[in-house]
């Protein structure tokens, strides 16, 4: 393979971070990684099995400087005429080409929205080989506020060519980008004033959740997912303990297999079972739905009854309550005459009285 075989490509990956044991020991327990000494001090390799994918060193504590960060390193058969190139489309460079001995030559840019990445020629030896399935980047994702413009920018440096575009809605455009013909990542607008644009890469494993428990059990932060994108991939969105921010990538899963809920969730959302309690702040329905239903029950309490049945009840009432009164005052004349005030009545019930009295004496006067 030659030198100009590499333009375009995505040749290592490097975490610079303030705390480097930390992160040796963090990464192996997430993705299916190892370390292993190299031959500079002061700098640690990635290995996904025997294969070298990246490098691990100190970021240099400078004040004001960028936080911890993965770097990425794209090849060109040339870093001096890239250089060059880049900025006059507009790039700025934060370290000039330099030699690394037996190994190749690199540079850093900053792109003209401002993402961070370095080119790099490899040396006299035989170049980087393709990554292994399990533990290599499989997607590289840029974060940027001008899409169009990065699309034109790497297109003319590194000859990569627009993809599908997929819209997001008030997200913008999801732009894929290839390289060779194959898809090899995409651009997307930032998600907030405050997040600078940057390249964020991802690390194919076998599970998704276990990465991500993994990682929450070591210290890391999950920033979104697990959750299923188009292709049938599953993705998570994390950052390490230093605050570098990583992602890992699943390959689609058998139809069979379940799904877990944060991933359903966030694709579609689960209906609710039919037994499920509402909830106590449930909205009650509209005062206009409970008429129909409560509009036959007081008509049926209220309708009226026919003229034949009507009135013999009222009559039998009636008598009842004479009978009733009459009693009462037969037997209380002054309370009845003192409750109504009707000298008719007194009368009337006086007369009555001695009536019923008058066969009781004569029956007295017989016996005497």
């Amino acid at each position: 393979m030659s030198t100009a075989d590499v333009r375009g490509r995505f040749i290592w990956h490097e975490l610079l971070t303030t705390d480097t044991a930390g992160a040796a020991a963090f990464y192996p327990r997430v993705v299916p990684w190892r370390t292993q000494p190299s031959s500079m001090p002061g700098y640690t390799l990635w290995m996904a099995g025997q294969t070298q994918i990246g490098g691990l060193t100190a970021l240099p504590q400078e004040a004001g400087g960028p936080p911890p960060h993965w770097l990425i390193y794209v090849g060109t058969p040339s870093v001096d005429a890239s250089c060059l190139q880049a900025q006059s489309l507009g790039a700025r460079v934060l370290k000039a080409p330099a030699d690394i001995p037996n190994v190749g030559r690199f540079a850093v840019l900053s792109d003209p929205q401002g993402a961070t990445f370095a080119l790099f020629t490899p040396g006299s030896g035989p170049p980087p080989g393709p990554e292994p399935l399990q533990g290599g980047f499989s997607w590289h994702e840029l974060a940027t506020t001008d899409v169009a413009g990065a699309a034109r920018f790497y297109g003319e440096l590194f000859g990569w060519r627009k993809g599908r575009a997929h819209d997001m809605g008030a997200m913008g455009t999801y732009q894929i980008f290839e390289h060779g013909g194959n898809q090899a990542g995409g651009m997307c607008n930032v998600q907030g004033p405050s997040i600078p644009p940057s390249w964020l890469s991802y690390v194919h494993v076998a599970d998704s959740n276990r990465a991500v428990a993994a990682a929450k059990a070591t210290g890391g932060r999950l920033m979104h997912g697990p959750i299923e994108v188009p292709g049938g991939s599953w993705i998570a969105l994390m950052m390490d303990p230093q605050g570098g921010a990583f992602a890992v990538q699943e390959a689609p899963r058998p139809a069979t297999q379940p799904r877990p809920a944060t991933a359903a969730s966030a694709v579609a959302p689960t209906p609710r079972p039919a037994t499920a309690p509402r909830p106590a702040m449930a909205p009650q329905p509209p005062a206009a739905a409970l008429k129909p239903a409560a509009a036959p029950m007081k008509a049926a309490s209220a309708a009226p009854q026919p003229a034949a049945v009507r009135k013999p009840a009222k009559k039998a009432a009636k008598k009842r309550a004479v009978k009733k009164a009459t009693r009462k005052l037969a037997r209380k004349p002054r309370a009845a005459k003192r409750k109504t005030g009707g000298r008719k009545i007194a009368r009337r019930s006086a007369r009555r009285s001695a009536t019923r009295a008058a066969p009781k004496k004569r029956a007295r006067g017989r016996r005497r």
